[in-house]
C-alpha cells in the first residue's frame, strides 16, 4: 500500500465526500421519473422520450474516463466544489424548457456536472478509504445510491406540488454543498496531490493483457448491471403512470425502496466481500438477481414492494466491490479506473436503455420490462472467466 494511504478510514472525509455524491446524483435519480411528464409535455414518443436518457447519459456517464484521464495527469479539485452545483442547475432549468432540443442540452449540462465529480471524488475517496477498501468505498458510493434513491420521490413531490416547474427546487442543494466542499477542499486534496508528486517522478507504463481482459470483462458486468438498474428505473414509471394511468407517486415509492434497498445492500455487502472474495461475491450476487426479477413481475401490492427491495439491495450490494476491483487492476491510473467504472461502464448500460424504448414502442412496455431478465444472467457467466487476483494479494496492489 502507497505511503500516501493511511490504514486508518477517516471518517469525516468520506462523510463529505458521500454527501457530494448524494446531491449530485440526486440529479440522475430525477431524471428518468421525469421522462414521462417530458413526454406529455412535448408530445413525444417513446423512443424520443429515451433519446433524453440516452444522452443524459452519454455526458453523465460515458465521457467520465476523460475526466479520470485529466485528474490522473494533474489533481483537478476544484471540480468537487463546481461538479454539484453543474448538475442541480442543470437539472433544475429542465422543467421550464418547452423545446425538445433545448431539453437536451440543459440535461446534457446536467450531466457535465455529474461526469466531472466522480471520477475526482471517487479517487479522492480511496485515499481516505483504510485497509477495508471496499468497506470504506461504500461509504462513499452509498451517497450517490441514497441520491438516486431520493431523486425520483424528490422529484415527484416538487412537480406534483409546483407543476413541472417544480424542478427549479432542485437547484438549493447544489449550491448548499458547493459551499461545504469549498470550505473542505484543501485538506481533502491534501493526500491526493502528495500522491501525484510521488507519482509524477515515475513513468506511465502501457496497459498489458492482464491487466486489459479481466477490466473489459468487469467493465461489460457493470454496463449490464447498469443496463438493468436503470432499465427498471426507467420502465416501472412508464409502466405505472403511462401505461396503467395509476398513481405518479406509487411508481416513485417503488423507485424509491428499490434505490434506497440498493443503498443498504451496498453497505452490508462491501464489508462481506472484503471478509469474503471479491469476484466470487460479485458472481453470487448476479446470479441472484434474475430469479428476484421473475417474482417481481409476478407479484403486486405490498408483496411487490418486499421483492423489489430485495432486488435492489442484492444488485447493488456489489456497485462498491466493482469500484475496487478496477482500481486494484490500474493501481497507478485510479482516476481512468473510477471513471470507466462509475461512469464509462455506467453509461454504456444506461445508453442501451435507449433499445428498450424501441421494444416498447414495437410490443410494448410490459415486454420492454421482460427482456430486462436476461441482463443479469449474462453478467454472470462473463463473472465466472475474470481474472482477478485473491484478496490479500489484491490489497498490496492499491
Amino acid at each position: 500500500m502507497e505511503a500516501t494511504k493511511s490504514e486508518k478510514m477517516n471518517w469525516k472525509a468520506l462523510a463529505i465526500l458521500s454527501f457530494g455524491h448524494l446531491i449530485t446524483d440526486v440529479n440522475q435519480g430525477s431524471l428518468p421519473v421525469l421522462l414521462p411528464f417530458f413526454k406529455d409535455a412535448l408530445n413525444l414518443s417513446y423512443t424520443a422520450a429515451g433519446v433524453i436518457l440516452l444522452f443524459g447519459n452519454m455526458t453523465s456517464s460515458v465521457i467520465q474516463p476523460a475526466f479520470g484521464y485529466a485528474s490522473d495527469r494533474r489533481p483537478m479539485g476544484w471540480l468537487l466544489p463546481i461538479a454539484p452545483v453543474m448538475a442541480c442547475l442543470g437539472m433544475a432549468l429542465t422543467g421550464f424548457i418547452n423545446n425538445y432540443w433545448l431539453l437536451l442540452i440543459s440535461v446534457m449540462f446536467c450531466g457535465m456536472g455529474v461526469a466531472s465529480f466522480h471520477p475526482e471524488a471517487f479517487k479522492t475517496a480511496s485515499f481516505f478509504t483504510g485497509a477495508k477498501k471496499a468497506t470504506g468505498m461504500s461509504l462513499f458510493v452509498v451517497g450517490g445510491n441514497f441520491g438516486s434513491a431520493l431523486g425520483p420521490i424528490i422529484a415527484l413531490l416538487l412537480v406534483s406540488s409546483f407543476g413541472l416547474k417544480g424542478t427549479a427546487g432542485l437547484f438549493v442543494p447544489g449550491i448548499v454543498m458547493g459551499i461545504v466542499l469549498i470550505l473542505n477542499l484543501s485538506w481533502l486534496m491534501a493526500p491526493v496531490q502528495t500522491d501525484f508528486k510521488q507519482k509524477s517522478t515515475g513513468k506511465h507504463v502501457p496497459l498489458t493483457r492482464k491487466e486489459i481482459v479481466p477490466l473489459s470483462l468487469i467493465i461489460t458486468i457493470v454496463a449490464l448491471r447498469s443496463w438493468t438498474q436503470l432499465g427498471l428505473v426507467s420502465y416501472i414509471p412508464f409502466y405505472y403512470i403511462t401505461y396503467l394511468k395509476g398513481d405518479p407517486l406509487y411508481a416513485g415509492k417503488l423507485l424509491t425502496t428499490f434505490l434506497l434497498a440498493g443503498a443498504f445492500g451496498n453497505l452490508v455487502g462491501s464489508p462481506i466481500a472484503d471478509r469474503w472474495q471479491y469476484k466470487p461475491f460479485l458472481s453470487l450476487t448476479l446470479i441472484l438477481v434474475s430469479p428476484l426479477l421473475f417474482f417481481f413481475y409476478r407479484t403486486q401490492g405490498i408483496l411487490s414492494f418486499i421483492i423489489i427491495a430485495a432486488l435492489g439491495m442484492v444488485l447493488l450490494s456489489n456497485f462498491g466491490v466493482t469500484v475496487v476491483m478496477a482500481q486494484a487492476i490500474l493501481p497507478q491510473r485510479l482516476g481512468m479506473a473510477s471513471g470507466l467504472m462509475a461512469g464509462f461502464a455506467i453509461g454504456t448500460g444506461g445508453a442501451a436503455v435507449t433499445l428498450l424504448g424501441t421494444i416498447a414502442d414495437h410490443w410494448g412496455v410490459p415486454m420492454a420490462l421482460k427482456a430486462i431478465l436476461v441482463l443479469p444472467l449474462l453478467a454472470f457467466l462473463l463473472s465466472l472467466f475474470v481474472g482477478y487476483p485473491r484478496q490479500r494479494a489484491a490489497q498490496h496492489e492499491v
